[in-house]
Order: C-alpha cells, then structure tokens, then sequence
C-alpha cells in the first residue's frame, strides 16, 4: 500500500505541473499567436488558447485531488481523483476521433477564411498583421497563390511580405516572391507536427490508464483497511 501510495503522489506531482504548463502554454499561443486568429475567428479553431488554459486548470485540480488524496488516504478523495482521470481520458478520445473524422474539413475552412480576409487587407490593421505575419513565418503568398491577391484583393502586387527578401517594391517581380500558398503552408507544417502531437498525446493517455489502476489499487486498500478496523 505503501508502494501504491508514494507512486500515485510522484504520479499526480507530474500531473500537477502537466496542468499549470498547460495553462501557461495557453497563455503563451493568446499572447504569440493571436493574430492568426484572424483566420480562424468565428470558428472553434480561435479558442484553442481558451481550451488549454480550461484543459490546464482541469487538469491541476484533479492532481490537487489525487495528491491529497494520496498522501492523506483519503478513500473519497482518491476514486474522485480516479473517477475525474477517466472522465478525462474518455473526453480525450471523444476529441481525438472528432478531430480525426473532421479533418477534411480544417483546409476548406482555412481556405474560406482567407480568401474572405485578403479583401480586408488594406482596410483591417489586424488583417495586415496576421497576414504579414503568416506569409513570412510560412514562406507562402496569397491562400492559393501570389495570383490570389490580383482576384481576390485587387492589389496590382502582392504584399512585400509576400518577398523572399522583403524590400520596398520587391514585389514588383514575380521572381522574388513566394509562390506556394498559405493554405499549403499551414497543411505542410500541421502534418510536420501532427506525428509530435499524437504521440504526446498517446503518452499521455497511457499515463492517465496507469493513475487510474494506482488510484483504483490505493482505494481498495483504504477500503479494506477501515473494513478491518
């Protein structure tokens, strides 16, 4: 019991900072990646920073339970933190296959959202910036293309930032500028990512079965001791 007792506090210690380093990632992609958003506003895709700092509080609470609960043998406490754990992990697949069936639909809507925006372009401050910002990050032009900034927003040019080497009137020729699209772009480095993401995110759900089996192991034993006494 001893055992099971000290490995599920190391287990929930873990957990504990898991959660408040999810928190602060939330906060770090409001404040770094915010203007992206721009892209995605009106869709589930622009509270992605709301999710994690929510994911991250849930996740610290259940850790404060299962530390406590550890340490104190607290039967209550313990299965609320077993119980909590597999709520969690059941939600965690339910995302995991409605990401995985809705994916087709993620490049549609990003391709939708910015072809709508490129006509704000000259209008919007916070649509300059975000697509300044992505055009240089992600080495692209245009949702399509650099074409798509002649049909779209009806510029002669496309953006500087859509140069290779960004300079007054670089633009001007198509020679220095970036010809694959954003929307490629944003394909290209999600599916670069995508392997990363899954497997912390398979690691994680392993990690969450093992607390649930010690959580499930130590409240037998509390049990089975008060039933003694």
């Amino acid at each position: 019991m001893k055992c099971v007792k000290y490995l599920l506090f190391a287990f929930n210690l873990v957990f504990f900072i898991a959660g408040l380093t999810l928190i602060i990632a939330g906060a770090v992609v409001e404040t770094k990646f915010k203007s992206y958003f721009t892209f995605f506003e009106g869709s589930s895709f622009s509270s992605a920073a709301v999710v994690l700092i929510a994911a991250g509080c849930i996740i610290f609470i259940i850790g404060f339970f299962g530390c406590c609960g550890a340490i104190k043998e607290n039967y209550c406490m313990v299965m609320t933190f077993a119980g909590l754990l597999a709520v969690v992990f059941i939600v965690e697949i339910g995302v995991g296959i409605a990401g995985f069936v809705m994916r087709g639909k993620v490049e549609a809507q990003i391709k939708k959202k910015m072809l709508e925006t490129m006509k704000q372009y000259n209008s919007t401050g916070g649509v300059k910036e975000a697509w300044d910002k992505t055009q240089q990050q992600f080495k692209c032009c245009g949702a399509n293309g650099f074409a798509d900034w002649a049909s779209e927003a009806k510029l002669k040019h496309p953006p500087v930032s859509c140069c290779k080497n960004p300079a007054p009137n670089c633009s001007d020729d198509s020679s220095k500028i970036y010809k694959t699209g954003c929307v490629d772009g944003f394909k290209t480095w999600v599916e670069s990512n995508v392997f990363i993401i899954a497997g912390v995110g398979v690691g994680l759900a392993f990690i969450q079965v093992i607390g649930i089996i010690f959580a499930c192991c130590l409240g037998r034993a509390i049990k089975g001791e008060y039933e003694v006494v």
